[in-house]
């Protein structure tokens, strides 16, 4: 009977290791896993942005050869053609002229989705 409760106390110890190396295992592992979540989702926020930029950046030079003349003074919604328009979240390009200036913006519609992308400049 003793060797029975020796091997019982024995299990149980066991047991209770296990339980803890399992605790320690969790505890170390919770944090990588949010850090991996948190770096993937700021990859996707630079690269749309990136993404945004590289776009606004050819539009703009094709009003500044002078596309800009066939719109009329105020804010319109701008329709790009880049492919890559496709990688982007949701939102909308939006073109302004005033007097001499004119500005193209990226505005997604939600945050932490790359941001807004200006580029102004003054025309003739």
């Amino acid at each position: 009977m003793t060797r029975l409760k020796t091997s019982n106390r024995k299990n149980g110890w066991l047991m209770i290791e296990l339980l803890t190396a399992i605790a320690l295992l969790v505890a170390a592992l919770l944090p990588l896993a949010y850090s991996l979540a948190s770096e993937k989702k700021l990859a996707r926020s630079q690269y749309q942005r990136a993404v945004a930029m590289e776009i606004v950046d050819g539009e703009f030079e094709a009003l500044l050869a002078g596309e800009w003349r066939a719109f009329t003074l105020g804010t319109h919604r701008y329709e790009v053609r880049a492919a890559a328009a496709t990688n982007l979240p949701p939102g909308q390009f939006v073109l302004t002229l005033e007097n001499n200036n004119l500005r193209l913006e990226w505005k997604p519609e939600a945050k932490h989705q790359g941001g807004s992308v200006i580029r102004e400049a003054r025309f003739r």
